[in-house]
């Protein structure tokens, strides 16, 4: 997956399951592919996939910070952009980045994914390690440890931790203890749980709308578009060549269209989508045929 910001070969690797179906169509399983999920076991259904159904928290939601590097804005590490992040000015013990869930909220996983900013050095290195807490409180003012990770010796540059037990709380504080090398800076500070809110509904006036070569365009590309869900973070696409086959899936946040490039020329194809939030996920839409 193409990153590209520090270099052009930057790149992450994904790793979803994938087989044959019992018609041999070979399918891959990306829906909710970044969020929690359990490892497969020997009879795990691929198909159905086995997502933990613990949401993101806290996209694009309210974040405070200790200081900020030029342009490297808060809201970067929560906007689920993996070319964007916030950076503090330094590296030192101290730096700080929070999180306001909006609401008392049930906790089971958190992810951190550190940037790289003014590093002075490339590639892998021994040595190295990132040292930091995290605290939880229902009001922003009273907090209790989380997380301690003070004590530290391995690289983790892209840190998950699972907690043994749910924890509920509504603001969420990471402190910076000590950085391999380089500003206190993060890509992504994501919380993984289950809201106290509403899930959205259903996704409303969805409409694929192909490219037709004889006026404009080629038949691979294709206009997505749907009502937006007010209640809606995101949504999710599925798409494949047979109504009971959707193995492809597509995640989109805070817009609700999609110019999907994906299609073979000759095949016909068919569409879903559903909406999902903090609190859950809609049921999906109704299967739009396109030729």
């Amino acid at each position: 997956m193409a990153i590209g910001v520090k270099n052009n070969f930057e790149r992450r690797i994904g790793i979803w399951p994938a087989g044959f179906d019992q018609d041999d169509v070979l399918y891959c399983n990306t829906a909710y592919g970044d969020y929690p999920t359990y490892l497969p076991q020997k009879d795990a259904d691929h198909v159905k996939g086995l997502f933990t159904g613990w949401m993101l928290l806290n996209y694009n939601k309210p974040v405070q910070v200790s200081s900020t590097l030029g342009g490297y804005q808060p809201n970067f590490a929560v906007d689920e952009d993996i070319k964007t992040y916030w950076s503090a000015q330094t590296g030192g013990k101290g730096e700080w980045f929070q999180a306001d869930l909006g609401e008392r909220s049930t906790i089971y996983a958190i992810q951190i994914n550190y940037a790289d900013q003014d590093a002075d050095f490339l590639g892998k290195q021994t040595g190295t390690y990132h040292q930091y807490k995290i605290l939880i409180s229902d009001d922003g003012k009273s907090w209790k440890t989380l997380v301690d990770k003070s004590n530290n010796k391995t690289d983790v540059p892209h840190d998950y931790i699972e907690l043994g037990q749910p924890a509920t709380g509504r603001y969420l504080k990471m402190e910076n203890i000590h950085m391999p090398t380089g500003q206190f800076a993060l890509s992504g500070f994501r919380v993984f749980g289950k809201g106290s809110g509403n899930q959205p509904g259903p996704v409303e006036n969805f409409i694929v709308l192909r490219a037709d070569p004889a006026k404009y365009g080629e038949r691979r590309s294709a206009w997505l578009k749907w009502k937006a869900n007010d209640l809606a973070d995101g949504y999710v696409i599925y798409f494949g060549k047979s109504p009971d086959k959707l193995y492809g899936s597509i995640m989109v946040y805070g817009r609700n269209d999609y110019y999907f490039t994906g299609m073979d020329r000759t095949d016909n194809y068919y569409f879903q989508v559903e909406a999902f939030n903090e609190n859950g996920i809609s049921e999906r839409s109704e299967v739009i045929y396109t030729e």
